[in-house]
């Protein structure tokens, strides 16, 4: 007997609920990273869909974010139809997330094709991407979870790893373990094996297989789930997401699935991926000038070495310094060691326990 054929359409989900915290200033509550245009003049949200080119059409897009969201999304992605835009009830992390999504999708086809992509990510080789994603939905199409493991190029200590295990053809591997981020001297020794990615996040499966992963790994969701999908378009079914979604755990979807799943596969992917985790990352993403310097702004430097400045409106004038981050907003100067980027995140800590600075998030 001929293997069952299952439809290739790929639905794609964004997921766009984060905060990007150390982004402060130019990330706030109302207006978070994934609406910045870090990498290139386009947000990060849009490049996210448009770096698919023609592997899916916009009404087979999905975006999950937050109520408070929703407004400035469309704007950024106006082809995505109305009614494929999810908002959380609230912030729960990426498994109830997913979870919200594939309610709505294998409403329409129990056996799609779903990629999960991050909002806030960013991919310097589009076309590099679109090659790893039909490895991985051949993958899926198989009964696999899916997911692309980044070659690593560093020993980086800020990401989750990969450990893939035997070969599945020429797709990928199968993984043979997640790992948690790594200390120096352990980050040395996965990129030295060769045989660990690090985790960009970036997920594909069929709905049914994933559905069948809730249920073993994470029944409270997969109940959840099925529940909100039974209550789709009738009039209680703002009621039921609201009581249902509460009742998920909240948790990513690696820790609830990812780690714990038995079909898990991996393919290599070297398409320049980088998180832009925060404002040393534009070193990355942007370009720089002679000495070092990334300039968002209007600038004018002298004897000035490994700064990063961004300012829209006025101009950013500097002497002699070297390896800070200047950030001008409308409201808010910020000025910091470029080695203390990952702790800006403790300024905006601050700023929620202040009443009278409460404003400035």
């Amino acid at each position: 007997m001929a293997p069952k054929k299952h439809d290739n359409t790929l639905f794609p989900v964004v997921m766009a609920g984060g905060s990007g915290t150390r982004f402060w200033p130019l990330s706030r509550h109302s207006f978070p990273k994934q609406f910045l245009p870090l990498a290139s003049s386009k947000a990060l949200l849009t490049e996210t869909l448009e770096r698919l080119g023609n592997m899916a059409l916009p009404k087979q897009c999905y975006v999950v974010c937050g109520k408070k969201h929703l407004s400035i999304a469309r704007k950024l992605l106006p082809k995505v139809p109305r009614g494929n835009w999810l908002a959380e009830p609230q912030a729960r992390n990426t498994a109830p997330a997913i979870a919200l999504a594939l309610a709505h999708i294998s409403k329409k086809n129990p056996e799609a094709l779903v990629a999960i992509f991050p909002a806030d990510h960013h991919v310097a080789n589009p076309k590099a991407l679109r090659v790893c994603l039909q490895k991985a939905m051949d993958l899926a199409q198989q009964g696999h979870i899916a997911t692309l493991g980044i070659i690593p190029h560093r020993p980086e200590t800020g990401f989750g790893y990969i450990r893939r295990g035997e070969a599945l053809g020429e797709e990928g591997y199968k993984v043979r373990a997640f790992v948690e981020k790594p200390d120096e001297e352990t980050a040395q020794k996965y990129l030295a094996s060769g045989e660990y990615f690090w985790n960009a996040g970036i997920f594909v499966f069929r709905a049914d297989v994933m559905l069948e992963a809730f249920g073993k790994h994470m029944p409270e969701v997969a109940q959840a789930l099925l529940r909100i999908r039974s209550a789709l378009g009738k009039t209680g079914a703002p009621k039921v997401l609201e009581r249902e979604f509460r009742k998920m755990t909240a948790t990513s979807i690696d820790f609830g699935v990812a780690e714990k799943a038995d079909n898990m596969a991996v393919v290599p992917a070297d398409i320049g991926w980088h998180d832009v985790g925060s404002f040393q990352a534009l070193e990355e993403v942007k370009p720089r000038d002679d000495n070092d310097n990334v300039s968002c702004a209007h600038t004018l430097l002298e004897e000035c070495k490994g700064n990063i400045f961004w300012s829209k409106k006025r101009l950013v004038a500097a002497l002699g310094v070297e390896n800070l981050v200047v950030v001008d907003t409308e409201d808010v100067l910020l000025v910091l060691d470029k080695r203390k980027c990952q702790n800006v995140r403790t300024l905006v800590e601050k700023l929620r326990q202040d009443k009278k600075l409460n404003p400035y998030l």
